[in-house]
């Protein structure tokens, strides 16, 4: 222990690798063995690679104790940390936090979502510096979360309408009581 060119604390081996789509196990008829190969190759395309990685015994551990507490497996936990690291380096004013509506993207220092910001630049025709005003926070946070609206934009138009969606089912909801109410 501890000579030359070994590691002087315990480091635990993590694999970051997706499931792959399995072939076919039957003789099939070539034109299920092409949608195979088309979906195979579809779903390699967004898939990651595998990446080792070795994290002391610490980390492991720390690892492990929050995926435990978000009910998720390591491995999962590990890629969102990836994934949100770098997207924190390309966009410094941007954090992602939990809670009831999952886990989003939030612009610093304000205590809103993304999406929430990019609803109300929508709602003053585009106008950052209206959005601004409106939200009384200062434009460089509004155009930091444009920024990141512009890589993320599926996404984020995602959170938009899962919102209108959950407004209008309860408008719906409370304009049914009303009627209920009146009879």
């Amino acid at each position: 222990m501890g000579g030359v060119g070994e590691a002087t604390s315990h480091t635990s081996r993590v694999l970051l690798a997706p499931l792959a789509v399995a072939p076919p196990t039957v003789w099939a008829p070539a034109e299920v063995l092409l949608r195979y190969l088309a979906l195979r190759n579809a779903t390699l395309d967004y898939m990651s690679h595998p990446l080792s990685v070795r994290l002391n015994d610490a980390t492991l551990t720390r690892l492990g104790s929050r995926a435990r507490r978000a009910h998720l497996p390591p491995r999962t936990l590990a890629q969102r940390y990836v994934e949100e690291g770098l997207r924190m380096d390309e966009h410094p004013l941007i954090r992602f936090s939990d809670g009831p509506a999952g886990r989003r993207a939030r612009l610093i220092g304000t205590g809103k979502d993304i999406w929430e910001i990019i609803a109300v630049v929508r709602d003053n025709d585009g106008d950052p510096a209206e959005a601004a005003r409106y939200l009384e926070i200062p434009l460089g946070l509004i155009q930091a979360a444009i920024s990141y609206y512009g890589t993320y934009t599926s996404e984020i138009d995602q959170l938009i309408d899962l919102n209108e969606q959950e407004a209008a089912e309860a408008h719906a909801a409370y304009a049914a009581g009303q009627a209920a109410l009146h009879r």
